[in-house]
C-alpha cells in the first residue's frame, strides 16, 4: 500500500498535530508524579555516604519512633537480586551486605507525608566498614581485590571481549600508511525534564499496580515479579507519558521495587518522587570511554584494516553493560567500507553510579574517535574529508566485515546535502582565523535485532478494537517518553484505515491491557511497533473491505479507504461511512478486533557476540558545523549546524524535525560542556568518591542562548523493512555532532582536542602545546581474552 493511491488514507507524510499535543500544552497530561490516591503514603530512601563499604548494621529505632512512620525496610527485605540483563542480576532493591557507590540505597522509610519520611530517613544510622575505593578503569585493572562484584571476567573487570574479522595485523602491515590515535569521551547524564517517580498500590482484588516513569514496563514487570515472588499475572505496570527518558529510565530501578513492596506491606498506596540529586546518583548515563584506534589505508585512502580498543568505566553495577561494551565496536563498520576489522572492548566496575544506555547507547564514543581520525587521515593525505566520506561510504544491500546487513542507505545523499547547504567546498578553510567548518557522518539502528531475553516471540504487538460507532482503539505496550510513539501508533492505524490520527484512541504502557512491546530504547518503536500496527490494521481493513464490498456489490480489491469512508475506487461517489462498515463487518463475523505482531529478520551474524549490532535497518546522518573560537579564552561558540538525516520516509515531517533538532541539542551539550565528573576527597576528610555537583547548578547543559541555528534536511529513501518506509530518528542525528564540532575547532584554530567535552581549558592547553593537541596519551595494558575469529563475508572472494 502506498499513501495517496486511493487504497490508504492520507495521514503519512503530512505535518499533522500530535494526538497528545492538547493535553501537554494545557497541562492536562498526567505524569507519574501527578498521580495521587486517597490514603497515600510517602517513601524516602536512605542512601550510602561511602562509595565502597561493608554494612555492619542499620539502626532504625529512632526513625521507627517518629510519629507518622508506617514502615521501614532494609536489605533483609530484598534478598532476591535483579537487573535488566539476564547475565547481570547484580542489584538489590536495598543493599545487602555492602554498598558500592555514594547514593546506593540502604534503607527505606514509609510515612504519612513526604516531609516526615525525609526527617525519619535522616535518623536512620548505618554503620560501615570502609573498603578500598576504585575510582577509574585504570585502578580497576590494577586492583583486582577487593572485588566490587563476585562475578565478571576476573578482578574488577566486568566484561572483556575480542573479535577479529580477518587478519587486521596483516592488513596494517601491508597498508600504505597506518594511523594510530587515542581518544577519550567523558560520561554524561540524561537530564530529562521529568524526574523518576513511582506510585504503587494494591487493588481490592489483590492486583499490585506499579505506575512509574519507566521506558520499559515489560522488563520492570519481569523484575518486580522476580524480586517480590509474585506471579506475573498479579502485577500490573503502568507507564504514564514521560517528560523525557533518553535511556535513563530503561533499567528497573530500586525505588520502583521498594515502593511495590511497601504497598504490599502497608496495604496502602505508596509514592516516591526522586529529587534531582537522586536522579544524578541513579545515573545509568553515558559510559566514559578511553579508545585506541589504528587504521591502515592504501594509496587511494581506502581502509584496509581498522582496529578499535575501548576501555569503559561502568560504575558500580552491570546495567546494560555487557551490551554497552559490544556497542562500542559493533556499529563501527556500518558507515565506511573496511576490508578487515578488529575490536577489543573492556568494561570495568568502579565505585561510581552505574552507567547504562544514553541516546545512541555505546556508539557516540567510538563514532567521535573514528570521525576525528578520518579528518586527520584526510589532512595527512591531502583529501577533502567530505569527498573521502562520499567515496568510501558503504553501499546498499551489502554486508559489513562483521556481518551486519545494510539494506538501504542514504548516507551519500546526506553528505551531499550538507556539503551543498553549508557551502563546504567554497568556505572550508577560508573563513579566517577563529572560524571553521567541520564535518562528520554516522549511522544508527532501527531497533536491536534480538531481544534482551532470547526467545522466538514477537518484539512488539498491537491489538485493535473497532466499535459500532466507528471508534478505533489501539492497544500496545509501547511507552510514550516524549518522542511521539503514541502519535506514530495512531497515525499508522489511521493511514491503513483511511482515518485521521485524531480518530484513533491509543492505550499504551499498560502490561495488563496491552500486548507486549519491549520498550522505548534503541530507536526500535517506530519500526517495530509501527509494523505491528500496520499488521493489525491491515487485518481489520480486510474484514471491513469484505463487508463493504458486499454492500457496494463490488470486488473487495476495489474498496478504497479515505476521508472516514469506504468507497469504490473506480467510482468514489459510491461509498459508505466508516462506522457503517464496522457494523456490517460485525454483523457478518462478530466483534471487529484484530492483532498484529512484529519480529525482526534473522540476523546474518552467527558468532558469539553477533547479537549486538544487527538491526532491521540502519539510519544515516551527516552534519556540517560552523564554529567561532576565541583564542584568548578558548571558548567555542557554535554558529550554525547543517544536519541531514536518512529517515527512510518521514511519517510526520514536523515531528521528525523536532527529533533531529533535539538530537543536535543533546550532541552539542555533550561535546561542549556536559560531564558526569567525580573527585576523591582528601584522606584527612573522607574516603568518599563524590560527584562534583549533582545538581543543575553544577552540571552544565546548553540553554536556549547556546542553541545555534539548525538547518534540517530530511533525506527520504524508503526502507522496505519499515512501516511505509520509515526509519528511526530518535538517536541517530546526535552521533555526528560531537566529532563535527571537534573537526570544526581544528579548521578554526589548528588544534586537535581528542576528547569530549571540548572545553575552553582544553582548547587553550592545545593552543599552548607544541603538538597543538589535547587528549589522552596512554592506553593501559588490558587482559584481552582469546579473540573470536570470523572471516568477513567476502573473505576468499575476488
Amino acid at each position: 500500500m502506498t499513501p495517496g493511491d486511493g487504497r490508504t488514507g492520507s495521514a503519512v507524510g503530512r505535518p499533522l498535530r500530535r494526538i497528545d499535543a492538547r493535553g501537554k500544552v494545557t497541562g492536562e497530561t498526567l505524569f507519574a508524579d501527578d498521580l495521587s490516591l486517597p490514603g497515600m503514603l510517602h517513601l524516602k530512601l536512605v542512601r550510602a555516604s561511602l562509595p565502597h563499604a561493608r554494612i555492619l548494621g542499620v539502626e532504625t529505632a529512632a526513625a521507627r519512633g517518629m510519629e507518622g512512620v508506617r514502615a521501614i525496610l532494609t536489605g533483609a527485605d530484598f534478598l532476591v537480586p535483579f537487573g535488566i540483563l539476564p547475565v547481570s542480576q547484580d542489584e538489590h532493591a536495598l543493599c545487602v551486605g555492602k554498598v558500592r557507590f555514594v547514593g546506593d540505597p540502604v534503607a527505606a522509610v514509609v510515612a504519612d507525608d513526604e516531609l516526615s519520611a525525609e526527617e525519619a530517613a535522616a535518623l536512620v544510622e548505618v554503620r560501615y566498614e570502609p573498603l578500598a575505593t576504585i575510582a577509574s578503569p585504570e585502578e580497576a585493572l590494577s586492583t583486582p581485590e577487593p572485588r566490587i562484584h563476585d562475578y565478571g571476567d576476573g578482578g574488577n573487570v566486568h566484561k572483556a571481549v575480542a573479535l577479529d574479522f580477518g587478519d587486521v595485523p596483516a592488513a596494517l602491515a601491508g597498508a600504505d600508511r597506518v594511523f594510530e590515535d587515542l581518544f577519550f569521551y567523558q560520561g554524561n547524564t540524561h537530564l530529562a525534564m521529568e524526574q523518576h517517580a513511582t506510585l504503587a498500590y494494591v487493588d481490592p482484588d489483590g492486583l499490585l499496580t506499579i505506575a512509574s516513569s519507566t521506558q520499559t514496563p515489560h522488563y520492570l514487570h519481569r523484575a518486580a515479579a522476580r524480586v517480590l515472588g509474585l506471579p506475573p499475572a498479579r502485577i500490573r505496570v503502568l507507564a504514564p507519558p514521560q517528560g523525557g527518558g533518553f535511556g535513563g529510565k530503561t533499567d528497573p530501578f530500586n525505588h520502583e521495587i521498594v515502593a511495590a513492596r511497601a504497598a504490599l506491606l502497608t496495604g496502602r498506596p505508596v509514592k516516591i518522587a526522586l529529587t534531582r540529586e537522586e536522579v544524578f546518583l541513579c545515573h545509568r548515563g553515558r559510559h566514559p570511554v578511553l579508545m585506541r584506534m589504528r587504521t591502515g589505508i592504501d594509496r587511494s585512502g581506502r581502509i584496509l584494516g581498522h582496529s578499535v580498543e575501548t576501555l569503559l568505566d561502568g560504575g558500580a553495577y552491570g546495567s546494560y553493560g555487557v551490551a554497552s561494551t559490544f556497542y562500542t565496536g559493533a556499529l563501527e563498520t556500518v558507515t565506511y567500507r573496511m576490508d578487515r576489522y578488529r575490536f577489543r572492548g573492556c568494561r570495568t566496575f568502579t565505585n561510581k553510579p552505574p552507567c547504562g544506555p544514553k541516546r545512541g547507547h555505546g556508539t557516540p564514543q567510538p563514532r567521535f574517535g573514528l570521525e576525528v581520525q578520518i579528518d586527520k587521515i584526510c589532512e595527512q593525505i591531502g583529501r577533502d574529508p567530505a569527498e573521502w566520506r562520499i567515496e568510501n561510504a558503504t553501499q546498499p544491500d551489502t554486508l559489513t566485515a562483521n556481518w551486519l546487513e545494510i539494506r538501504t542507505t542514504g548516507l551519500v545523499r546526506c553528505l551531499e546535502a550538507v556539503v551543498a547547504a553549508s557551502g563546504w567546498r567554497e568556505r572550508r578553510g577560508k573563513l579566517g582565523r577563529g572560524r571553521g567548518l567541520g564535518i562528520a557522518s554516522s549511522a544508527y539502528m532501527c531497533g536491536a535485532g534480538l531481544p534482551i531475553y532470547f526467545n522466538d516471540m514477537p518484539h512488539s504487538g498491537v491489538q485493535l478494537l473497532l466499535d459500532r460507532g466507528g471508534g478505533v482503539t489501539a492497544f500496545c505496550g509501547s511507552t510514550e517518553v516524549g518522542q511521539g510513539s503514541d502519535n506514530v501508533l495512531a497515525l499508522l492505524v489511521a493511514e491503513v484505515l483511511g482515518l485521521l490520527p485524531s480518530d484513533v484512541k491509543v492505550v499504551t504502557g499498560d502490561t495488563s491491557l496491552a500486548p507486549v512491546d519491549l520498550g522505548s530504547y534503541s530507536s526500535r518503536v517506530t519500526l517495530m511497533m509501527g509494523n505491528a500496527a500496520v499488521d493489525a490494521a491491515s487485518r481489520a481493513r480486510e474484514r471491513l473491505a469484505a463487508a463493504a464490498a458486499t454492500r457496494l456489490e463490488i470486488p473487495a480489491e476495489r474498496v478504497g479507504f479515505g476521508g472516514g469512508k469506504l468507497f469504490d475506487v473506480s467510482d468514489p461517489s459510491r461509498s459508505i461511512v466508516f462506522a457503517q462498515a464496522v457494523q456490517l463487518a460485525e454483523a457478518a463475523g462478530g466483534t471487529v478486533g484484530t492483532t498484529g505482531s512484529y519480529r525482526p529478520p534473522t540476523p546474518k551474524a552467527r558468532f558469539k557476540g553477533g547479537g549486538v549490532g544487527p538491526s532491521p535497518a540502519y539510519s544515516y546522518s551527516a552534519a556540517v558545523v560552523e564554529v567561532a573560537v576565541d583564542e584568548a579564552t578558548g571558548v567555542v561558540r557554535v554558529v550554525k549546524v547543517w544536519i541531514a538525516h536518512d529517515i527512510g520516509r518521514a511519517l510526520n515531517p514536523v515531528a521528525v524535525r523536532g527529533q533531529v533538532e533535539g538530537s543536535v541539542y543533546m550532541g552539542l551539550g555533550e561535546v561542549l560542556m556536559e560531564e558526569q565528573a567525580f573527585c576523591r576527597l582528601p584522606p584527612r576528610l573522607s574516603s568518599a568518591l563524590v560527584h562534583r555537583g549533582p545538581s543543575m547548578l553544577d552540571y552544565k547543559s546548553p540553554t536556549s542562548l547556546d542553541m545555534p541555528a539548525v538547518e534540517t534536511i530530511l533525506v527520504e529513501n524508503p526502507e522496505p523493512n519499515g512501516p511505509f518506509g520509515a526509519k528511526e530518528v530518535g538517536q541517530g542525528p546526535l552521533l555526528p555532532i560531537p566529532p563535527a564540532v571537534a573537526n570544526a575547532v581544528h579548521d578554526a584554530v589548528g588544534v586537535r582536542v581528542d576528547e569530549s567535552p571540548v572545553t575552553p581549558e582544553k582548547v587553550l592547553a592545545a593552543l599552548r602545546d607544541p603538538s597543538r593537541r589535547f587528549g589522552p596519551t596512554t592506553f593501559p595494558e588490558v587482559p584481552w581474552p582469546e579473540p573470536v575469529r570470523v572471516a568477513p563475508p567476502w573473505e576468499g572472494k575476488p
